[in-house]
């Protein structure tokens, strides 16, 4: 079955940085587009990031040129990098793909930036 496993989440100043990772199984991950989204307490579940089986990425609005997407067709993983943080990038992030079968999500990773 599909899995995706996050990783790399936790507590980081306001001006740091984190890389997520994102490792996927159960599916042929170099023709697979792969997606970030974020979860804030209260808040609906937004996408932050994705990238395309060619490697076109598409980076949101609030996030541009501070975070960055790409991914390792022979780890099968997708990264998440992070830099820059703010307190309102607080939020439980989450790996996201889609096949004809459904689409699946990762457990998520909790993203904490505070002083």
């Amino acid at each position: 079955q599909v899995q995706l496993v996050e990783s790399g989440g936790g507590l980081v100043q306001p001006g740091g940085s984190l890389r997520l990772s994102c490792a996927a199984s159960g599916i042929i991950f170099s023709t697979h587009s792969m997606g970030w989204f974020r979860q804030a307490p209260g808040k609906q579940r937004d996408l932050v990031a994705a990238i395309s089986p060619d490697f076109t990425t598409h980076v949101e609005d609030s996030v541009k040129g501070r975070f960055t997407v790409s991914r390792d067709n022979a780890k099968n993983t997708v990264y998440l990098l992070m830099n820059s943080l703010k307190p309102e990038d607080t939020a439980v992030y989450y790996c996201h793909t889609k096949s004809i079968n459904g689409a699946y999500w990762g457990q998520g990773t909790q993203v904490t930036v505070s002083s």
